[in-house]
């Protein structure tokens, strides 16, 4: 059985380079490689530390094109961590939503529709990391302990990844159709 709900896209990102935080755009472009100009595009990514059971460096399929986020998580985090907040662009992310509460608990397989006809799938939650810890940081003065503290503040409430099922283009301000399975 399926469910389906709208939300907003607050903002919406790309990581550029070797970089850990995404710079914020009015729109993103997706091909089924991921977002244009990405650091994370590519219809494959090598293996690392997330998939122990091959070796580091194998080629595999790109299941993490992109990183979702909620401006509600985000908050949860911030006062996790006794932090004004956490901005969206700080931990690396690709879109951010408001609408979604629990957006880190959509399970995998979960459909998220653009008004151009984007489509992306979802493959399961994003992991928190101490890169995003460390980040975030760079941002907050006189707090040394985000690179770890993040990391437990995050945990279920990180957001998601997924890879691109349709091409298209997402703009800051559109809403999205969420169609999960239960």
């Amino acid at each position: 059985m399926s469910r389906s709900f709208t939300a907003h896209v607050e903002g919406a990102y790309v990581v550029e380079g070797r970089a850990v935080e995404s710079t914020s755009r009015d729109e993103l472009i997706l091909t089924y490689a991921g977002v244009v100009g990405d650091r994370h595009e590519g219809l494959t990514r090598f293996a690392g530390p997330r998939e122990p059971w091959y070796p580091r460096g194998t080629p595999m399929r790109n299941e993490r094109q992109l990183s979702i986020v909620s401006v509600e998580e985000l908050a949860e985090i911030a006062a996790t961590l006794n932090l004004p907040c956490v901005d969206p662009s700080w931990i690396g992310a690709n879109l951010c939503f408001s609408g979604i509460p629990q957006l880190t608990q959509l399970p995998p397989r979960t459909l998220l529709l653009f008004p151009s006809g984007a489509t992306i799938r979802i493959d399961g939650d994003n992991a928190p990391c101490r890169k995003s810890g460390a980040a975030l940081m760079r941002h907050i003065e006189g707090r040394p302990d985000l690179q770890f503290t993040f990391v437990k503040a995050a945990r279920n409430k990180r957001g998601l990844v997924g890879w691109v099922e349709r091409e298209g283009t997402i703009r800051a301000g559109d809403k999205v159709n969420v169609r999960t399975w239960t």
